[in-house]
């Protein structure tokens, strides 16, 4: 095989590896081995944090948060290293849709918001740190987590073009759309008034 080729065959491992890496469903597995069965039927069936906090078990959810945040940024920096850095940004996007399209779920996963955090954070530490305290911002004022989510990742590319570069804002702005695709029942709750609040309903 060619340099070539074999560069290209290392950029795909390494972007298949991120995806892999994206789609492990913590909350899943942790509500299980807890032995809180199937948190799929829980709540609004997502996997994620913000569903499992409905179970009542927030050292369960933390646990959660930390681990979808975690994948999204070990996914970027351990493409970097494999690959390059020039292809982080794609592995930011192919975290996010491991964790949204997992293989081993049928292709069915959760919203992304943490794991969108963590791929700030492998981008650059300054996305991160302004993206989350946007999500603070906006929890503390209007107590809605998917307000507080696709604002959190709307500012992102903006910071990014600051301080990443094009090709990393690019990559969250593709990231920010489709967070709020992911969340289009959210947006029209949020627009009807009828948006549970933190830690209440679905």
């Amino acid at each position: 095989m060619s340099p070539d080729g074999l560069i290209a065959t290392q950029v795909v491992l390494a972007l298949l590896l991120a995806f892999l890496l994206g789609s492990i469903p913590f909350g899943l597995l942790l509500t299980r081995a807890a032995g809180l069965g199937d948190i799929r039927s829980i709540g609004s069936g997502n996997i994620g944090a913000t569903n499992v906090l409905r179970t009542g078990h927030k050292g369960i959810a933390a646990a959660t948060l930390l681990l979808d945040f975690l994948k999204g940024t070990v996914a970027v920096w351990l493409v970097a290293a494999m690959a390059g850095w020039p292809w982080a940004p794609l592995a930011a996007i192919a975290a996010v849709l491991g964790h949204c399209h997992p293989p081993w779920l049928g292709f069915k996963g959760g919203k992304a918001v943490a794991t969108a955090l963590g791929v700030m954070l492998g981008l650059h530490g300054m996305i991160f740190v302004v993206a989350g305290l946007t999500w603070l911002l906006v929890a503390a004022v209007t107590r809605t987590s998917s307000l507080s989510s696709l604002a959190s990742v709307a500012v992102a590319p903006v910071v990014a073009l600051a301080f990443a570069g094009n090709h990393a804002a690019l990559a969250l702005l593709v990231v920010a759309l489709y967070v709020a695709w992911r969340h289009k029942g959210n947006i029209q709750r949020l627009l009807a008034g009828t948006e549970p609040r933190i830690g209440q309903g679905k």
